[in-house]
């Protein structure tokens, strides 16, 4: 088996006698913000064959930086066959048919499927709606003596679930930010870059579970980090390790990993490529590493990453400079538009409503919009003194010209095609709120009634029979509300005081 990095989450995968391709970004995603890091136009001529002309395709879930629209679109071959995750909803299939794809082998999760002799696939599905309803997926290849684990960045809460279908010798997985938390809320710098150094530090330790429990011969950081070239997001680059910033790059892992006694990671960029060798008795692969030569080369990306970026910025001024043109020119009434629009699935959501319990307030440079989810209504926002007759504890101010982009795009989830470009500033009154953005993931009919129907299970209070577990002495539920993640796996009690932990010491 023969596995080669095309760029952030994407692998091309030869073995016996065909070709697997996995989440290929070529485009700039979420609004011309994130670009693949290392970059990815160089790629040799054979690699790039083999990526448009794959036997099978399998792309994880729809976020834009793992579903490229314009790449599978205009480049990739139609006549490959899509490997379908079994997601809850059937919007995955319809996308791919849209663009033009016929041929699909839809999976059941964590089922093994043969799709060519002697090579079967396992897709495991990820269904939090955190991840919008769609959810998340990973790739198990098996080719018979070799097998590789393709995470991304799923967050699979069964530890052992990757592991089940034997040995692994390559471990694909996220390490790096994906979020725009916190860098677009509005408060304290101080307060601010403290939370990005816990967000990497959650970040670091969730990845290393999952690399101790899979065990893999070789781990291979991947899906991330992206890089931001507009002038505007440039400082969300991590270069020095100062920025206020969650998204360190492969080094650091690299390192956290042979901290931990784990040598066995390799620093990946786009074109660098692994080879398993089988142990013909039986034992584990051996895994050889090649990587790129030349400009394409880790030396050479790495030794001035700032002056990397520089460079890599200059070569798409235009490409952000047309994204940025093709928003400018619409002017609508987005208040009667949102109306419409939201107006319906607000009423199909009254768990969910109830759930945000206030307002929110959209400001778009020259109009303010008012989300009364209590009520149900969309307005035009007048002002919240003296009578407090549009109380909001949430704000987001977002650039006019995008949000008519994402309204014109009828875009259904927000968080993919707004939120992670980090165009925008957020305020918030008190806690984060899973069901606000849940709503704004979840903006058609099909999506909103899986978000009601979870939001409906939890508000009935419906006990699980799991028993409670002790973390930092304290006696908390054994699953979070946010993933429904095993706590007794992935928690942490940190100082309650310092960071407001909502639990309650029991006697």
């Amino acid at each position: 088996m023969q596995a080669i990095s095309i760029g952030h989450a994407g692998i091309l995968v030869r073995t016996r006698g065909i070709t697997i391709v996995c989440d290929p970004w070529f485009e700039p995603a979420f609004f011309a913000s994130w670009f693949v890091f290392p970059r990815n136009d160089t790629l040799p001529d054979d690699v790039m064959h083999d990526v448009c002309n794959p036997d099978f395709l399998y792309v994880s879930h729809l976020h834009g930086d793992h579903f490229d629209t314009p790449f599978l679109r205009d480049r990739m071959n139609k006549d490959t066959t899509v490997i379908l995750p079994g997601f809850p909803t059937r919007e995955m299939e319809r996308t791919f048919s849209r663009l033009g794809f016929r041929k699909f082998v839809r999976t059941a999760d964590g089922t093994e499927t043969e799709i060519a002799d002697g090579v079967r696939v396992a897709v495991h599905v990820e269904t939090s709606i955190t991840d919008g309803p769609g959810g998340d997926s990973a790739l198990v290849v098996s080719d018979g003596t070799s097998r590789l684990v393709n995470q991304n960045d799923c967050r699979t809460n069964d530890l052992s679930a990757l592991r089940a279908h034997g040995p692994v010798d390559l471990h694909w997985l996220q390490f790096s930010g994906a979020i725009w938390y916190p860098m677009v809320y509005e408060m304290d710098e101080t307060e601010k870059k403290q939370l990005c150094v816990d967000k990497v530090e959650s970040q670091f330790s969730r990845a290393m579970r999952y690399v101790e429990s899979i065990d893999a011969t070789t781990v291979v950081p991947s899906a991330g980090p992206p890089c931001f070239l507009d002038g505007d997001l440039f400082g969300l680059n991590m270069i020095t390790g100062d920025e206020t910033s969650i998204f360190p790059d492969q080094r650091e892992f690299i390192r956290r990993l042979a901290d931990a006694g784990r040598p066995n990671a390799s620093l990946t960029v786009p074109g660098t490529s692994f080879t398993v060798v089988a142990d013909p008795h039986g034992g584990p692969g051996v895994v050889t590493v090649e990587q790129p030569q030349g400009a394409a080369s880790p030396a050479a990306i790495f030794a001035d990453k700032a002056a990397y970026l520089r460079a890599y910025q200059v070569d798409k001024a235009g490409v952000i400079a047309a994204a940025k043109a093709g928003w400018a020119a619409r002017r609508t009434d987005l208040v009667d538009t949102l109306r419409t629009w939201f107006e319906p699935l607000m009423a199909m959501a009254p768990n969910v409503r109830r759930g945000i319990g206030t307002g929110c307030l959209i400001v778009a440079d020259d109009v303010s919009i008012y989300l009364d989810f209590p009520n149900g209504k969309v307005a035009a926002y007048t002002g919240n003194v003296p009578t407090g007759s549009q109380p909001y504890g949430f704000r987001f101010r977002i650039p006019r010209d995008l949000l008519e982009s994402v309204v014109a795009e009828r875009a259904v989830d927000w968080s993919n095609s707004l939120f992670l470009s980090a165009r925008f500033s957020a305020w918030r009154e008190g806690e984060y709120n899973e069901h606000l953005y849940n709503f704004l993931k979840s903006l058609s009919v099909e999506r909103m009634a899986r978000t009601e129907s979870e939001a409906a299970t939890k508000a009935s209070g419906v006990q699980s029979d799991e028993a409670d577990i002790e973390c930092g002495g304290y006696l908390v539920q054994r699953r979070c509300p946010h993933r429904n993640a095993d706590l007794a796996v992935f928690g942490t009690c940190r100082n309650a005081a310092e960071h407001s932990l909502r639990i309650a010491k029991r006697p």
